[in-house]
C-alpha cells in the first residue's frame, strides 16, 4: 500500500488527477472505475480541465460507476454534471450498475469481457464503507442492492433538495468486484475522516470496517490531506509515507 499526504484537498486532487491522465495515457482504451460524492468533485474538475485543454482524450475510455441510489438518477446525474457532459467520453462506454437482480450477472460479466477494471476510483464513508458496502459487508460480496444505514445517510443528505426522500437502499459493486480491480486509488480528506482512515488503514482487517480489506490489494495508492491523516501521521513510520511535495506550515 502506497500512502501519499498531501497539503490540502486540492493538491490531494491535483495527485489524485496526475494518476488518472497517467493511466489513460498509457493505456487510451483504460477500463475506469468511478466513484460519486464530494470527495471526487475537485478531481473530475482537474481532470475535465486536462481534456477541455486537449491534454487528456476520453474517446476510448471505459467506465464503470460504482453505485447508485434505488429508484433514482442522483448519480447518473451528478457524473453528468460534473464530468460526462465536459469530456469526449462516449455515452455509450458509460455503465452503472443495475437495480434488477437478474442483470447484475450480465452487468459484472461486461467487466470482465472488457479486461477487468484497470483502474478503480474510491471514496470512503465515514463508517469505513467503500461503494454501499456498509459495515458487516461479506468481502466475498458482488453486485447487489443494500440497505443503507444512518450514518450514511445522514453524510449523503447534502445531494437531496429533501433531506426526507433519500432512499433507504442503493444499487452497489461488492466487494469481491472492488478487489478485482488491477489498481485502486482511494481518496480521503478533512479531519472528520481521520478516525476511520486509521482505522482502515492501520487496524485489523474485518468486516465491519470494509475498507480495511484494501489492506490485502497488491496495488493501492491511499491518497490523503493532512486533515485526514492526522491521527497516522502520530506513528513514527508514516514519515516514510509523506510525499516530499508536502509543504506543512
Amino acid at each position: 500500500m502506497n500512502i501519499i499526504i498531501k497539503k490540502n484537498y486540492r493538491e490531494m486532487s491535483k495527485k489524485a488527477a496526475e494518476e488518472v491522465a497517467q493511466a489513460i495515457q498509457n493505456k487510451p482504451n483504460l477500463i475506469l472505475g468511478l466513484a460519486s460524492g464530494s470527495t471526487v468533485i475537485e478531481l473530475y474538475k482537474i481532470l475535465v480541465e486536462k481534456s477541455q485543454k486537449g491534454e487528456l482524450d476520453f474517446s476510448q475510455v471505459t467506465t464503470f460507476n460504482l453505485d447508485e441510489y434505488v429508484g433514482t438518477q442522483i448519480y447518473h446525474s451528478f457524473m453528468r454534471e460534473h464530468l460526462f457532459s465536459k469530456i469526449n467520453i462516449k455515452k455509450e462506454n458509460t455503465f452503472f450498475p443495475p437495480e434488477d437482480p437478474a442483470k447484475t450477472e450480465i452487468f459484472e460479466q461486461l467487466i470482465q469481457d472488457k479486461g477487468g477494471i484497470d483502474l478503480q476510483i474510491l471514496g470512503l464513508g465515514l463508517n469505513g464503507h467503500i461503494a454501499f458496502n456498509e459495515p458487516g459487508s461479506s468481502f466475498e460480496s458482488r453486485t447487489r442492492i443494500v440497505n443503507l444505514t444512518q450514518t450514511t445517510l445522514s453524510d449523503n443528505a447534502k445531494f437531496f433538495s429533501d433531506p426526507s426522500h433519500i432512499p433507504g437502499q442503493a444499487v452497489t459493486l461488492g466487494i469481491a468486484d472492488i478487489m478485482e480491480a488491477k489498481k485502486i486509488l482511494l481518496l480521503a480528506s478533512g479531519k472528520e475522516k481521520s478516525q476511520i482512515v486509521s482505522k482502515a488503514l492501520k487496524g485489523p482487517v474485518t468486516e465491519e470496517i470494509p475498507a480495511s480489506i484494501l489492506q490485502k490489494h497488491p496495488d493501492v495508492t491511499v491518497l490523503l490531506d493532512q486533515e485526514a491523516a492526522k491521527l497516522l501521521e502520530k506513528e513514527s513510520e508514516l514519515s516514510a509515507w509523506i510525499d516530499p511535495s508536502t509543504i506543512i506550515n
